[in-house]
């Protein structure tokens, strides 16, 4: 599995696909990363900050059912983050990341609880991820395990078991 975002926009460019993305911990890091790699308005369509939850319902079309039920820090949250990415922007995937930097807890999780979704083609998957570290360390380890489950979701495509 890669993290590499450049091998991941040579990727989507040849294969003629593109990606958006939705952070909430994150706040425009997975992004960057993204656009870091030189050629990447090949695939690279834009993404949305949505570091208010009022943000991802009204931008990101999360259900106010999904933030009620189970909270912003949830898989589910995460899978409509990043369907809501993809349909706003006119994608082939949205990648989306939401969880707690920290300093302290969120609907009562702990720091370090991060969801990373992608939604595409052949349907939506979500990871959590248990992360230690200071803020910014969370915050990398989750643009990394955003970028691993995209790779997971093109190689799979890729295999035909998508």
């Amino acid at each position: 599995m890669t993290t590499d975002p450049r091998q991941l926009v040579e990727v989507l460019t040849a294969r003629g696909e593109t990606i958006a993305t939705a952070e909430s911990l994150t706040g425009g890091q997975l992004a960057a990363l993204f656009t870091s790699v030189p050629g990447a308005s090949a695939c690279f369509l834009g993404g949305v900050v949505s570091y208010a939850t009022a943000v991802k319902a009204s931008l990101l079309s999360v259900s106010e059912s999904v933030i009620d039920k189970h909270g912003v820090v949830s898989a589910e949250c995460a899978g409509a983050m990043a369907s809501g990415a993809r349909t706003l922007l006119g994608a082939t995937y949205g990648v989306a990341t939401t969880g707690v930097a920290g300093p302290d807890r969120q609907e009562d999780k702990p720091v370090g609880l991060v969801w990373v979704a992608v939604a595409g083609p052949e349907g939506v998957q979500a990871r959590m991820l248990d992360l230690e570290g200071d803020r910014a360390t969370i915050q990398a380890g989750s643009c990394r395990g955003a970028l691993s489950v995209l790779d997971g979701m093109l190689r799979m495509e890729d295999s035909g078991l998508g």
